[in-house]
């Protein structure tokens, strides 16, 4: 017998309407002739163009001479021309010209999908028996470029779900913070990537046991000025420099709502997107609450596994994971330390579930493979969908599983509480397997998830319509536990 599983009317689709403000870069000839064009201009002719401009497009966005201040200044850095005398401009030539280099980039314009849900740092002014909750989506628009937004919402304590209308606007963080790096864990993680030891060595000797990211930047460009570097070197460096970009913090602003907020990629490790974020709320030892979210950088060609850290969802932290244990996609990390050690799923070779215990958040090693595919469903890989559940018969994993026509399901399987390398049970049926209207999409025959959560005896399950939208389903907790049991 089957378990029951309840679709929810919920839905997240594409939305065109949500946009943002983006750097638009022509390239430094590019560049130089339409600044040229924009000084030739009359003062009332970049009165008027600004005007018409302002009055377009300020209703669609919060702060908009603000981004055009901030990209004339990136156009100033790559133009590097001061016979240009870009700096001795008035402020609304300024304006105008930052206006050129400005493009509106709709960030889920083409999917909307792979949710994970958590519980809401706030959750005051609820009616008894509800609970707020905050689920993360991978948002898509134009070039498949991924970045991560979110939205709120309650459920009651009869199990309906509603979520809050969206804001107004759509904004990036206002403050990007760089981090000090420690030498040796730089060097591992280098190792990890494969880049020659030799070639860092002749920018390590130009920094401490201890750098930020200027003086790596400043060590880097010493090293290529001093010597004759070919051009394997060059690309090593140029890995070196990715690395580094790799790690920072983010604020947002205090007034955004957060389904106002995007974390859109910052580093160059990212610069095709941020993939499939599994968020959880994380319990430590002493109590303190944080989430953390596990996902994947994608530069175009290679990923790195990336873990973001919050405590309210207005600041972030951002650095990449190391360790044999954090390689591949598919990182979810347990909700809280077993036995002292943070614990953490991965899928390190494409095709089995691993898992691995370590002291250290963002450094794994040894995993240690705990399933393989073992069902006609899930024969060409199985991995997790989200992180592990707790409940009093052992850590309730919602898995995904992949067979014939490269369709994807999600199951569940039941871990063992105190060694969760060891699996109880597993459905030796899907929890759920695409319909008809689920299965049509960018990628077809696909539901997957990323993160779900237990309230009022009910296990809640974001997921992701075949890459395209999200919807959700809601699932009896003793019933699915009962089922997975008597397997």
């Amino acid at each position: 017998m089957s378990v029951n599983v309840e679709r929810l009317p919920n839905r997240f689709y594409p939305d065109f309407k949500r946009v943002i403000i983006r750097f638009y870069d022509l390239g430094s000839q590019r560049s130089e002739d339409l600044v040229k064009k924009v000084i030739d201009m009359s003062d009332e002719q970049v009165d008027l163009t600004l005007a018409q401009t302002l009055r377009e497009f300020a209703k669609r966005h919060r702060n908009i001479t603000q981004k055009f201040l901030e990209h004339f200044e990136s156009a100033n850095r790559i133009i590097n021309s001061p016979s240009l005398g870009m700096d001795m401009l008035k402020e609304d030539r300024k304006l105008l010209v930052g206006s050129y280099f400005s493009m509106e980039y709709s960030i889920t314009s083409a999917a909307f999908f792979n949710p994970s849900m958590v519980e809401s740092p706030d959750q005051s002014g609820l009616v008894e028996g509800s609970k707020r909750v905050i689920v993360s989506f991978r948002a898509t628009g134009e070039g498949h470029l991924s970045s991560i937004v979110f939205h709120t919402g309650t459920i009651s304590k009869e199990g309906k779900l509603d979520f809050e209308a969206s804001g107004s606007y759509v904004d990036e963080a206002e403050v990007v913070k760089r981090i000090q790096y420690n030498k040796g864990s730089f060097i591992k993680k280098l190792r990890e990537m494969n880049v020659h030891e030799d070639t860092f060595a002749l920018v390590a000797d130009r920094l401490g046991d201890k750098f930020s990211y200027e003086e790596l930047q400043h060590a880097v460009q010493e090293t290529i000025a001093l010597n004759n570097t070919n051009d394997k070197k060059k690309q090593a460096i140029t890995q070196i420099m990715w690395l580094a970009d790799s790690h920072y913090k983010i604020e947002f602003s205090r007034d955004t709502h957060i389904s106002e907020r995007v974390i859109f990629p910052v580093s160059y490790s990212e610069r095709k997107g941020i993939e499939d974020a599994r968020f959880v709320r994380f319990t430590d030892d002493d109590g303190e609450i944080s989430y953390y979210a596990t996902y994947t950088a994608y530069d175009g060609n290679a990923i790195l596994p990336k873990l973001m850290v919050t405590k309210d969802f207005y600041n972030f932290e951002v650095k990449p994971l190391h360790g044999e244990g954090a390689q591949n996609k598919n990182l979810a990390l347990f909700p809280r330390k077993i036995n002292g050690k943070y614990v953490m799923l991965s899928r390190i070779d494409g095709i089995n579930s691993f898992i691995g215990f370590s002291d250290k958040i963002n450094i794994w090693q040894q995993p240690i493979k705990i399933q393989e595919p073992k069902y006609y469903w899930e024969y060409v890989q199985i991995g997790n969908a989200g992180a592990p559940i707790e409940t009093p018969k052992g850590w309730l994993l919602i898995t995904h599983g992949v067979g014939p026509m490269r369709r994807y399901c999600l199951g569940a399987s039941l871990l063992d509480l105190d060694d969760p390398t060891k699996e109880i049970s597993r459905l030796s049926e899907p929890l759920l397997i695409p319909n008809d209207e689920e299965r049509e999409g960018y990628v077809p025959n696909a539901v997957y998830s990323c993160g779900s959560i237990i309230h009022n005896d009910k296990i809640f399950i974001p997921y992701g319509l075949s890459d395209t939208s999200s919807g959700f389903i809601s699932v009896d907790v003793k019933e699915l536990l009962d089922k997975l049991l008597a397997e």
